[in-house]
């Protein structure tokens, strides 16, 4: 069993930290501050986004959605999406597989 306590983790905002990556999954916590995002993006895994503090708002086709501590997210291989804080946040982002179809380092 591995645990991780996110929150008392020493996480430099634009420095994510990988937590675990396997031939199965990969965990990565974050650390957003107020006002910036994770501009409109994809991945080739099916991604969870958990936020573990503050407050970030989701874009996805044209809709927005807000989630505090405890909120979480769950797109399909692929799908677009936007992510940006409302308030200095914390998340954690869980990719499965790993790595995904297509996936750059899945090419031989």
């Amino acid at each position: 069993m591995e645990t991780w306590d996110i929150p008392a983790l020493a996480i430099e905002a634009h420095q994510p930290l990988v937590l675990r990556s396997d031939d199965e999954s990969r965990a990565i916590a974050i650390r957003l501050p107020a006002g910036e995002e994770l501009q409109e993006h994809q991945v080739h895994e099916r991604a969870y986004v958990f936020v573990a503090g503050g407050e970030v708002e989701i874009v996805h086709d044209g809709s927005a959605v807000r989630g505090g501590a405890g909120f979480l997210a769950q797109f399909e291989p692929n799908e677009r999406h936007a992510v940006r804080a409302v308030s200095d946040a914390l998340l954690v982002l869980l990719l499965s597989p790993w790595p995904g179809v297509g996936h750059p380092s899945n090419q031989t």
